[in-house]
């Protein structure tokens, strides 16, 4: 062989390395995890005398003390780290979080400091003292704005509720994203009687949304969190137009990611009555769901977590049951009545 021909089968080799690194590199990318996960009642010790948190004190009937408060926070730690398996999510949004307290102790002094996240946190009116709250890496999440979203109220119906939590913030390749967390009002009186508290917060969310998408010129928006309905419920379907993901999704509309499993029987993230339901839901922005985007996510990326210790045998009902911290009054020493969702994209 000569000369040139040792060059032309160098060259090729030096290709066809450079080709497997590349693969190998495009395999081995971290996908942007994003988790929502209603802990069940993350309240500290101590008494707040603008709250109702008397439940939750050492003196109280569930005995909240600060052995039990320290527990919480290392399993929820434990479940957040298992969750983003060999890289922890980039944004966790949560809800029924008490305030800035519990978020310090969680970011800074559980088993999560390790991973540096950062929080933002809403302070509402709500009466049970709970509020939602967005960790973020701040390597992976640039944040640049944030607001709380505050409901108004009026009427023998309606009462103080959470903030909405809208973050705004750089992910990948300088693309914007918009984060809503929420937690819409509870099915407390029944559905009926209470449906139209969710109703009046799905409204205010949806009127941000809709000043994104006039204002931005595209758009990425993604909404997180408890619905206290299901995604076929009048607050997601007609007031928020949120649909499961069609073949060809419009860019200016919203799209439930889990809707179109949520069709199965016992199929969710909370348990009632021996029934599997899905309150918790992940709703995008159809430009979200471009995978000619550098950022983009499809439906098949959404899932609910169901690690092991996150459930127990229902003893009542038969199958498994979310493993929740109590049971009516009587601790169990568990995470929480609601599983964890997730999206990557």
């Amino acid at each position: 062989m000569n000369n040139k021909g040792h060059r032309r089968v160098l060259t090729a080799c030096i290709l066809l390395v450079a080709a497997s690194t590349l693969v190998n590199a495009q395999s081995k990318r971290v996908p942007f995890r994003v988790m929502f996960w209603n802990v069940e009642n993350l309240f500290d010790c101590k008494h707040d005398s603008l709250k109702n948190d008397y439940q939750f004190l050492p003196t109280a009937m569930r005995v909240w003390n600060h052995r039990r408060y320290r527990k919480k926070l290392v399993d929820i730690a434990r479940t957040i780290t298992a969750v983003g398996e060999w890289t922890p999510p980039a944004l966790v949004g949560l809800c029924e979080v008490e305030n800035d307290s519990v978020m310090r102790d969680l970011t800074r002094y559980s088993p999560l400091k390790q991973e540096e996240y950062q929080y933002i946190i809403t302070h509402s009116p709500d009466r049970r003292g709970i509020d939602v709250a967005l960790l973020y890496q701040e390597g992976r999440f640039k944040l640049l704005q944030r607001e709380a979203i505050r409901i108004p109220y009026s009427g023998k119906h309606q009462y103080p509720t959470r903030d909405i939590l809208h973050a705004t913030g750089l992910v990948s390749h300088k693309d914007t994203l918009d984060v809503f967390v929420v937690h819409l009002p509870s099915r407390l009186g029944g559905q009926k009687a209470s449906e139209p508290n969710r109703i009046h917060v799905a409204r205010i969310l949806k009127q941000s949304v809709d000043r994104l998408f006039a204002n931005r010129l595209h758009p990425k928006v993604l909404i997180m969190g408890d619905f206290n309905d299901y995604p076929d419920c009048r607050s997601i379907t007609e007031i928020l137009g949120a649909i499961a993901p069609p073949t060809h999704p419009e860019p200016l509309h919203l799209y439930n990611l889990l809707a179109n499993r949520a069709k199965k029987r016992n199929y969710g993230s909370y348990k009632y009555k021996g029934e599997w339901n899905l309150l918790d839901q992940l709703i995008v922005s159809g430009t979200l769901l471009n995978p000619e985007n550098h950022f983009s996510t499809n439906e098949k990326k959404a899932q609910i977590v169901h690690l092991p210790f996150l459930l127990k045998e229902d003893e009542k009902y038969g199958g498994k049951e979310p493993f929740r911290t109590y049971n009516g009054i009587r601790y169990q020493g568990g995470f929480s009545d609601h599983l964890p969702v997730f999206v990557d994209f």
